[in-house]
Parts: structure tokens; C-alpha cells; sequence
């Protein structure tokens, strides 16, 4: 099944560059260009989309505009989007996540973990940057508040979805987790599924928010 992509950046040279890289991929094909949040949006709406490759400065709309509309769009609940951008800092990580980008990249990847992380997050997995993730822990860190009380839908979760809650956000994989827990990668995938549906989560990287805002998981803590 071949994963559709959409370019959404201002720069035209970007675009060329990513679209070489896109279509010389197996299994992967770009279906349009956008040269602004807002056409970004409409194109998604267009074409049968699986995958946007969305930068965060753009111009009328930005990225993270964009990304927040087609997260609110019941229309295109089977869009992920893949921010790529030079400003890999603190606030555009929260930014993007909370709008609900499923990875965060810099424009300096590499073709092959570009080829790579389209295909992660089209299966539904999160993907950051190294460098996205340390600053994700960092920011929930400065603002993380003792909850008042636990969140209601957490009644929701069984003690197995919180236990593989708690490993996804740790960063293990499927196959990570199902070693650990003695499961297979299917039944594994299958509670995170529930869990997302649970607490209306789009994807694993609104999980990890999620267990680090309500302190299922502290920094500095090992995998269980």
C-alpha cells in the first residue's frame, strides 16, 4: 500500500528536495505541494493524504495553525503530520505536539531517516528528534504542576494500558514493550489503541504528553 505525502513549505527549493527524496522511495509518493498552512490544510482535504511533511514557519498560516486544524478535523482524523524545521527549540515541540503532530524533525535529517520516520509515524507511532525529546521533558518539567486530583478518563485505563502506558512514554517501541511484558507486538499495539480512544489521544506522542503531565512518568525515572 503506497503512503501518500504532502509537502507543506514555503520554500519551493525545500519542496524539490523533499520530493526527490519522497518519490525515490518504495511504497511512498507525494500527491501535492503547499506553499502555506492554510492550502496545506485544503490539500489534505483534496487528496487521500496519510502523511504531511509540515514545516512551522510559513506564511498566512503556519505549521502549527495547519497541524492544529487538521487534528480538529473529524474529516482527516487519518492525517499524521510530520513537522520538519531549523527552529528545533523548546516551544515549537510543545507547540506542535499539543496541536498534534505525531514527530518532530530537523531539516538537516538525513534522506534515509526522513524515508524512515514518514513510514513510522503512517503506522501510527511518534516520532522525535533526540534533541525534540530532551526538550519536551525539559519544558513539561519547568511547567509540570502537581495535579489537583487524577484526571477522570485515567479511571477508564486499565492497570495493563497504564503499564504500557508508562513504557511508550519512556520512548519503547511495540516490539520493545511486548518483550518486556512477555506479549506479542499485536496485543500490544491493540492497548495502545484503547488507550488513545480512552484519554483522545491522536497518537503516542499525546500519550507521553499525557503521562508526563499527570506524573505517570518523572524525569530521570528507568523504564519499569
Amino acid at each position: 500500500m503506497t503512503i501518500r505525502v504532502l509537502l507543506a513549505d514555503d520554500q519551493a527549493l525545500i519542496r524539490a528536495g523533499f520530493r526527490m527524496i519522497v518519490d525515490a522511495a518504495p511504497g511512498l509518493e507525494v500527491v501535492g505541494e503547499a506553499a502555506d498552512g492554510a492550502e496545506a490544510v485544503q490539500l489534505c482535504h483534496r487528496h487521500r493524504v496519510d502523511v504531511v511533511l509540515m514545516d512551522i514557519r510559513m506564511p498566512r498560516v503556519d505549521g502549527i495553525e495547519a497541524t492544529r486544524r487538521i487534528g480538529a478535523d473529524e474529516r482527516l482524523a487519518g492525517v499524521r503530520v510530520l513537522v520538519l524545521t531549523t527552529f528545533d527549540n523548546d516551544d515549537n515541540v510543545i507547540h506542535a505536539l499539543q496541536a498534534g503532530a505525531s514527530g518532530f524533525l530537523g531539516k538537516n535529517v538525513a534522506p534515509g531517516d526522513l524515508v524512515t520516520a514518514i513510514r513510522v509515524v503512517a503506522d501510527g507511532e511518534a516520532l522525535l528528534s533526540p534533541r525534540a525529546t530532551r526538550g519536551l521533558v525539559s519544558r513539561l518539567i519547568r511547567d509540570l504542576q502537581p495535579p489537583v486530583r487524577q484526571p477522570p478518563e485515567l479511571d477508564l485505563v486499565t492497570d495493563r494500558e497504564k503499564e504500557i502506558l508508562v513504557l511508550v512514554a519512556h520512548g519503547l517501541s511495540n516490539t520493545d514493550i511486548a518483550e518486556r511484558l512477555h506479549l506479542s507486538p499485536l496485543t500490544v499495539k491493540t492497548h495502545i489503541n484503547r488507550t488513545m480512544i480512552k484519554l483522545a489521544a491522536r497518537d503516542r506522542a499525546q500519550l507521553v504528553v499525557f503521562a508526563y503531565r499527570h506524573q505517570l512518568v518523572r524525569p530521570g525515572d528507568p523504564p519499569p
